[in-house]
């Protein structure tokens, strides 16, 4: 074997795969042809689908309208949230908002008896009152409260159903408001009270509580700003404060202070239901008004808090067994004629018109004032026909002028109303007599002194023959000045009057505080002026106090609640002396002797010396007895407000026995002082002769007859007078 001497090749493995082959290139595409696209046929509807197609085109049309008109009310409603949102205040500042202060009226003990104005009471807040309070409150007014957002579409469709189901309006009636819609009223949707375009609060609040259909809406929309501004508990907070629970209380707390006397985080579960109850109609539910018909309604308010789990069947039990009841001033309601007038008295800006709260310390006696309103209830029930419509007005006084008591008309429990003790001026009667006797005794006429009681005329120019007459129609002769005041006798008084002067008698009344227009002729004397029973009794103090003039006053000072410095003191009180002492000492005993046995016989009072004075006008239209004992002055008026004629009423008839029914019980536990009088040996006395019958009276004569008659009448009266007057300084200078 040869290899020609050559290398061996090296071995070298045999490829396996081969080269791929390379891509054959594509060919061209070719370019697709152009298809048309074409319309699918119209479906077959059918006979039911083109029965249904306009329902279901107009269901389209309204979701896709609907859904973009959502969006946008949402859109708008979350933007005028946002804005009133932004607008809201603190809560701080929400809780009292009245727009007027209140008045708060303590007795001469200094116990609180009576308020007036929008009473506060304090701002509280729900975690401050009573849990039962809070949970009657919601129980009551809005039982989804803690789950909803302000509003309660539940609740408005129920109201709208309710409201048209009794023929009104689907807004007017029953709203369906929640607690917080409430609230947004109660703070009338922000708007703040203008005096320039409100008349007054009320007025205010009416205009507030409008429920037309866009008020509907703003009151939701506030409502909802509200909610995701504060929370329940503020709400509530706003709530509690603000609401209008009659007798002039604004919020719980100052309603539990006049109700109960207490404060809101301590009323009771019974106490609690009651107060909830008055938010449906504070005036109608009032306890005040009607203990009965608050009790039930608090029944209702127990029953909705044990149904939503407040309470349990057992504490409703307890509650209904033992209703809550009033606070001792509450049930008493006592001296609404008495603040009324006090409250005229202040200063408006203080009083009437306050924007404050004000403390006024008064003269009241809350037991006297009991006493007059009881006298009264019982004379008309036990002495007066069924169904009269007689009215009677009573003052207790101090002979300083404090008044004690004052009863205006026989509802006692009132505010506001026609008050009869200071606002009706009526014919006074005899019951002026004494103020003639007071001018008398001062300008030196004595108790004793001797006049005579007998027919006689003056003519008044300008009116012509004036001759007084006796109630008994007859005349007695001589007799003194004791007993012509004793028997009223309208003759002696006119001659006293006459011989005084009217000038003088006028003098000394309106320096007693008899403040109107006295009669210019002769029947000045017999009460032919006008004037009011506080007028009356305050005069009456003068006399008995020794011959001072008072102010009647009822306010002892009046304050800034929580200032220590009184803003002003007493309003009233002693004058200037009107008469000597002396003359008042024996115009008391003249007073006395009425009593004791004179026409004010019914007002005796056994061993308690009592003075005093009868007055019937004429025709019985008025009839009066004021008197005193040594505290205390009362004065009793008696009559019809239309002026109707009293049937067999005199001033020493049922006034006096007005009078005696009323002193008993203001002296009651008294002791029997003296009266401040002069006290003779024997009490004066004149022989009588027989009694002289009045004549018959001629038919005036006309022309210058009449005249010469009247003239010779005068000259008679004249020539009587003087002789009179003689006879009574020959007493004098002769020390009789």
């Amino acid at each position: 074997m040869s290899n020609s001497g050559r290398k061996k090749p090296p071995l070298v493995a045999e490829k396996r795969y081969s080269k791929a082959p390379a891509a054959k290139p594509k060919p061209k595409a070719k370019p697709k042809p152009r298809v048309t696209k074409r319309k699918a046929a119209p479906r077959k509807r059918g006979v039911i689908g083109w029965i249904l197609f306009p329902f279901v085109w107009t269901f389209r049309l309204i979701w896709r309208l609907t859904w973009r008109i959502t969006a946008v009310a949402a859109i708008l409603l979350a933007a005028a949230v946002a804005y009133t949102y932004a607008q809201l205040p603190p809560v701080e500042e929400l809780l009292d908002g009245r727009t007027r202060g209140s008045v708060t009226v303590l007795d001469r003990e200094n116990v609180v008896f009576a308020w007036r104005g929008d009473n506060f009471g304090g701002a509280v807040r729900a975690e401050s009152v009573a849990p039962a309070l809070k949970n009657a409150v919601v129980a009551t007014e809005d039982k989804r409260f803690y789950w909803h957002l302000g509003i309660s579409p539940r609740g408005v469709a129920s109201a709208m159903r309710i409201n048209m189901r009794e023929g009104r309006k689907p807004w007017k009636g029953n709203g369906g408001s929640t607690l917080t819609q409430q609230t947004a009223k109660l703070l009338c949707l922000g708007v703040k009270f203008d005096p320039s375009k409100w008349k007054n609060e009320t007025e205010y609040e009416s205009d507030c509580r409008r429920t037309t259909l866009a008020r509907k809406g703003k009151e939701a929309l506030y409502a909802l700003a509200m909610e995701a501004k504060y929370s329940k508990n503020d709400i509530l907070s706003i709530y509690l404060n603000r609401a209008y629970l009659g007798s002039g209380a604004r919020g719980f707390e100052a309603a539990s202070q006049i109700y109960f006397g207490k404060h809101a985080a301590k009323v009771s579960v019974p106490e609690a239901a009651m107060l909830a109850g008055l938010l449906k109609a504070p005036s109608t539910y009032a306890p005040t008004n009607n203990l009965q018909r608050a009790q039930d309604r608090a029944a209702t308010v127990l029953k909705l808090m044990r149904e939503q789990d407040y309470i349990t069947s057992s504490d409703e039990a307890a509650a209904n067994a033992t209703p809550a009841t009033l606070s001792k001033a509450a049930q008493a309601r006592a001296g609404g004629y008495f603040v009324d007038w006090v409250m005229d008295t202040a200063p408006d800006f203080l009083a009437n018109d306050t924007t404050e709260d004000v403390m006024i310390r008064s003269t009241f006696d809350t037991r006297l004032q009991k006493a007059a309103e009881d006298a009264l209830d019982y004379i008309f029930e036990e002495k007066v026909r069924e169904g009269s419509e007689a009215q009677a007005a009573i003052v207790v006084m101090s002979a300083d002028g404090a008044v004690r008591a004052m009863v205006g008309g026989r509802q006692a429990k009132v505010s506001g109303a026609f008050n009869r003790a200071v606002q009706a001026k009526r014919q006074t009667g005899s019951a002026f007599k004494p103020f003639v006797y007071a001018a008398a005794m001062d300008l030196g006429f004595q108790y004793d002194s001797i006049v005579v009681d007998e027919p006689f005329t003056i003519n008044v120019p300008g009116s012509g023959p004036y001759t007084p007459k006796n109630y008994t129609r007859n005349f007695k002769g001589e007799m003194t000045l004791t007993d012509a005041l004793a028997q009223s006798i309208n003759t002696v008084a006119v001659k006293v009057s006459e011989a005084v002067g009217r000038d003088n008698v006028r003098d000394v009344a309106e320096r007693f505080g008899i403040d109107n227009e006295l009669a210019a002729g002769p029947a000045l004397a017999l009460g032919a002026s006008e004037s009011t029973l506080l007028e009356m009794t305050g005069a009456y103090a003068g006399i008995l106090n020794g011959g001072r003039a008072v102010s009647p006053y009822g306010i002892r000072e009046l304050r800034l609640k929580g200032d220590q410095e009184a803003l002003f003191g007493q309003g009233g009180g002693y004058g200037e002396r009107v008469i000597t002492e002396s003359a008042a000492q024996q115009l008391t005993y003249m007073m006395y002797r009425v009593v004791n046995d004179g026409t004010g016989r019914r007002a005796k009072l056994g061993d308690r010396e009592v003075a005093g004075k009868t007055g019937t006008t004429s025709a019985a239209k008025d009839a009066w007895f004021i008197g005193f004992t040594a505290q205390y002055v009362v004065g009793v008026w008696m009559g019809y407000d239309d002026n109707t004629p009293l049937k067999g009423v005199t001033g020493g008839g049922l006034p006096a026995e007005i009078w005696k029914e009323t002193m008993v019980r203001v002296t009651d536990g008294l002791p029997a002082e003296p009266l401040p009088m002069i006290r003779p040996a024997n009490p004066p006395r004149v022989t009588r002769p027989e009694p002289v019958q009045q004549p018959q009276v001629a038919q005036r004569p006309r022309g210058n007859g009449g005249n010469t008659q009247g003239n010779q009448n005068l000259e008679n009266v004249t020539e009587q007078i003087i002789r009179d007057v003689g006879n009574l300084l020959g007493k004098l200078l002769g020390g009789n």
